[in-house]
């Protein structure tokens, strides 16, 4: 098989192939790695090389034998492996045993041959850290392929995998995938355990992946999405596979939209015409489409969720300073880290209390919404994806360059909605804009069959960056 080939197939169809004897595992192995060889020097999007792990296991059962497959350095860990979390902290730090996920990743038959980059803790919207480097677009090598699963979307844009874990606590899946032109579905709380951790974020975090189809999307989450006993939260089982969701008609749904940006004074003029196009191709596809305004504080959500997370990253590194005995440095974080990090250690229990309380009041001002409509469609990012550097190069105006970046996303983590980002526009450079799609929390499957619908409407799996 020539990388062409290799290309032309997304997980699905790569499992058909092993399945039908027609390639092996090992085969597809080698030309993930090969082409890791070619462009992960470009873009720095695999941290962690497993190869060696790989070969032993390249044979396998289940419905996605054989195809190669990388883990995100956060969150879902691979015994006897380190996980860095992208931090000088834990650069050593080996995990004693695989997570949940990791486990039904495995039984699957996914081949997981290295770990991608992601900037400290998972915390901001660019994939830029001191212990792994900068990671970069595909599309444009001097652009960010987004964060926190920045490396994963990065590696499946390259076409290096047709898909790759990736996690979500406040776009982390939705903005890597809108700039690297890739399918990302953040999935409802509770729909995939963090077993044997505890909640992320006050359950604002989410893991699934990044994928160039909707289909791959679909059946991971069908093997990602199994409660394990002790679940702080509990999504029931779907009433069909994802995966035959993807092939259904959606009907006719009510999507409200806006085309403008929730956590920001202004949209990109083309983010902005982006969506305005959406709303009237999902018009043309038989929705009722009905402009609106979002309901919610979302300033006080932000404020909330802000002391909420640094509270968690306080909680983190405090449990990891008294497990070895010693403070943790300030020279082992970097600047924002560190400030988010002293920032936690001055939230006290009420305020954090008071933090989740409002995140909770903040979801059922938005669920008021759903009660009308099905679906609100937004914009993914307030702007294309913007240089490497662009938000850190300059300490005054960092939030303001934040926000005017990432503008849509945070506000559903806290509400716990599934939402997904589609690549349905480009820029004028060339560039993917991502459209985002919310749904009712649980509905998933009202997504994927939606997705679906749109994927079948406007192709987007043979747009491939020139890399």
């Amino acid at each position: 098989m020539r990388f062409e080939e290799y290309r032309a197939h997304d997980a699905v169809g790569l499992a058909g192939l092993v399945a039908r004897g027609e390639v092996s595992a090992g085969e597809l192995l080698d030309l993930a790695l090969a082409r890791m060889a070619q462009v992960n020097p470009q873009i720095n999007a695999v941290t962690t090389d497993l190869s060696a792990r790989a070969r032993d296991a390249a044979s396998g059962q289940g419905p996605l034998a054989g195809v190669p497959f990388l883990l995100k350095d956060l969150g879902a860990a691979l015994g006897g492996t380190v996980m860095t979390q992208g931090s000088r902290v834990f650069a050593g730090a080996v995990s004693d045993a695989d997570s949940a996920l990791t486990t039904l990743y495995l039984k699957a038959g996914l081949n997981i041959f290295g770990k991608t980059n992601t900037p400290e803790f998972g915390l901001w919207p660019f994939t830029e850290s001191a212990l792994l480097g900068d990671c970069r677009n595909p599309w444009d090598l001097t652009r960010t392929p987004g964060g926190s699963s920045g490396g994963a979307a990065a590696a499946v844009a390259a076409g290096i995998v047709p898909a790759a874990h990736a996690s979500d606590g406040g776009g982390s899946i939705r903005i890597p995938a809108s700039c690297c032109g890739l399918f990302g579905m953040k999935p409802s709380r509770g729909r995939v355990s963090f077993a044997p951790a505890g909640e992320g974020w006050a359950g604002a975090s989410i893991q699934h992946a990044v994928t160039r189809s909707v289909r791959d999307s679909a059946v991971l989450l069908d093997i990602a999405c199994a409660p394990q006993p002790g679940d702080p939260y509990f999504m029931a089982p779907p009433e069909r596979p994802y995966a035959e969701e993807v092939e259904r008609e959606p009907g006719r749904l009510r999507i409200a939209f806006t085309d403008e940006a929730l956590q920001a004074p202004e949209m990109d003029p083309e983010c902005r015409a982006a969506t305005q196009d959406t709303a009237r191709l999902c018009e043309a596809l038989g929705h009722s489409v009905e402009r609106v305004s979002v309901p919610g504080d979302f300033a006080a959500m932000q404020a909330a969720a802000g002391e909420v997370i640094a509270a968690s990253v306080a909680a983190m590194l405090d449990a990891e300073a008294e497990r070895r005995g010693r403070p943790i440095g300030d020279d082992e974080l970097e600047p924002l880290t560190l400030s988010t990090y002293r920032r936690g250690q001055k939230v006290s229990g009420p305020q954090y209390v008071r933090g989740v309380q409002t995140l909770h009041a903040f979801g059922r001002e938005v669920a008021r919404l759903f009660e009308t409509y099905d679906v609100l469609l937004t914009s993914t990012l307030g702007e294309p994806p913007v240089p490497i550097r662009w938000v850190l190069g300059e300490p005054r105006g960092i939030a303001r360059r934040l926000w005017r970046y990432m503008p849509n996303t945070q506000g559903f983590n806290n509400t716990g909605q599934p939402a997904m980002t589609v690549p349905l526009a480009w820029s004028q450079g060339g560039l993917p804009l991502g459209m985002q799609f919310v749904g009712r929390l649980g509905e998933e499957a009202t997504l994927f069959r939606l997705a679906g619908q749109l994927e079948r409407a406007r192709p987007w799996f043979d747009r491939v960056p020139p890399l």
